[in-house]
């Protein structure tokens, strides 16, 4: 499905079904310490109602079960809830094919919706009465996020660099360790109680960070084939002469918590 946004990519359409496959194989990439934020935070575990929103392949879900918690999670593409189905066999987690904007959950179903890497998606002023009624008493929303830093670190900068050759328009450039923003109208029915940034190191190979860039909004959700296949020839060149077989790329994590 085809998305449009004026404010992102300078409207170019993107849609996450055309790169599933390699976000289900490239994306899965959040160490250890992006989830203990969120168990620190007593969040998402021991038999709460979660609603996973933007969950794409099902990476949270997946990742957080273990910790005892009973997972919901939406997206807006019907590739990507296949993914998620696929890759979550044997979990009991309830995917389905649904936009944020169109949920409709009974009120007071959740203990925690998460939104990780897709908030700045949603038209707020439709979702944030949803999410209000949705959630139980003193219930929270979690705001989830995790980008490389290209002025800080040599592969991140070369990488997205050519990004910008094939996806001029593409806004995920640039990016500095900063706050989530979170609009104001939340903060009516939400306040905001706690946020944290923090630096952290992603391990890669050549392949996984070449894969890890092609899945991303500039190249695989918005490309045509044949430019798709032209920038990762290119990358796979650029990483031969900059990177070693194995490296790190120094990312960093935010979260934000808000409080019903």
């Amino acid at each position: 499905m085809d998305i449009t946004d004026k404010n992102i990519d300078g409207g170019k359409a993107f849609d996450w079904g055309k790169t599933s496959s390699d976000y289900a194989k490239y994306r899965d990439i959040y160490p250890q310490e992006f989830y203990d934020k969120i168990i620190g935070r007593g969040l998402c575990i021991n038999g709460q109602r979660v609603l996973d929103i933007g969950t794409g392949t099902g990476v949270l879900p997946r990742n957080m079960y273990r910790y005892g918690a009973k997972w919901t999670g939406t997206d807006i593409s019907e590739n990507q809830i296949e993914e998620a189905k696929i890759l979550s066999q044997g979990m009991e987690i309830d995917y389905c094919a649904v936009s944020a904007e169109n949920m409709d959950f009974p009120d007071e179903s959740f203990d925690v919706i998460t939104a990780c890497q897709c908030f700045w998606y949603f038209d707020h002023k439709e979702t944030v009465s949803k999410f209000y009624r949705m959630l139980r008493p003193s219930g929270r929303i979690l705001v989830l996020y995790m980008a490389w830093l290209p002025y800080e670190d040599k592969i991140a900068g070369a990488s997205e660099e050519l990004v910008l050759k094939y996806s001029p328009q593409w806004s995920g450039a640039g990016e500095m360790i900063r706050p989530i923003l979170i609009p104001d109208r939340y903060l009516e029915k939400f306040e905001l109680v706690y946020h944290e940034e923090y630096p952290l190191r992603v391990p890669f190979t050549r392949e996984s960070w070449n894969g890890r860039m092609k899945a991303c909004r500039g190249i695989g959700a918005s490309l045509t084939g044949a430019e798709v296949a032209a920038w990762e020839q290119e990358h796979k060149k650029l990483l031969r002469k900059i990177a070693p077989a194995e490296f790190t790329v120094l990312h960093y994590g935010a979260i934000a918590e808000l409080k019903k």
